[in-house]
């Protein structure tokens, strides 16, 4: 999943841990920073491995966020972080060519290989927290 930018450096890769469940939700989550990056997604992938992840912050002033999967080709587990990185929705095996719901106050979004919410237990009201491990 470490893919060099136009610019050669490759994107930013952290761990995302539930602290509730004391599971790893993804080890190798890609940050997505640039608007190149969000824009671009996990667009042109044909899979996403159990240990990987995309990770988005919501836009300035803007208290909510909603995801897609048009264009792509397969499901994502899709979980929603209020203030203090802690779980407000949660949209399980999103399927390609649809829409998330909006989630209001979410202020990240974290988007992981399908089944992962499941295999880690992981339910709005946990706490997860994001870094380099």
């Amino acid at each position: 999943m470490q893919r060099s930018t136009r610019h050669g450096r490759a994107p930013a890769l952290v761990c995302v841990r539930n602290l509730t469940r004391d599971t790893v939700l993804c080890s190798r989550a890609m940050v997505a920073r640039t608007a190149r990056d969000r824009s671009r997604g996990l667009l042109g992938r044909h899979r996403l491995s159990p240990d990987e992840g995309m990770l988005f912050e919501a836009q300035r002033f803007i208290p909510f966020m909603w995801m897609h999967t048009l264009f792509m080709r397969f499901a994502i587990d899709i979980v929603f972080l209020g203030r203090s990185d802690s779980v407000i929705r949660i949209h399980a095996s999103l399927k390609p060519w649809r829409i998330s719901a909006v989630a209001f106050g979410a202020r990240k979004a974290l988007e992981l290989s399908e089944g992962a919410v499941t295999r880690t237990g992981t339910a709005v009201g946990d706490s997860l927290v994001i870094g380099n491990e």
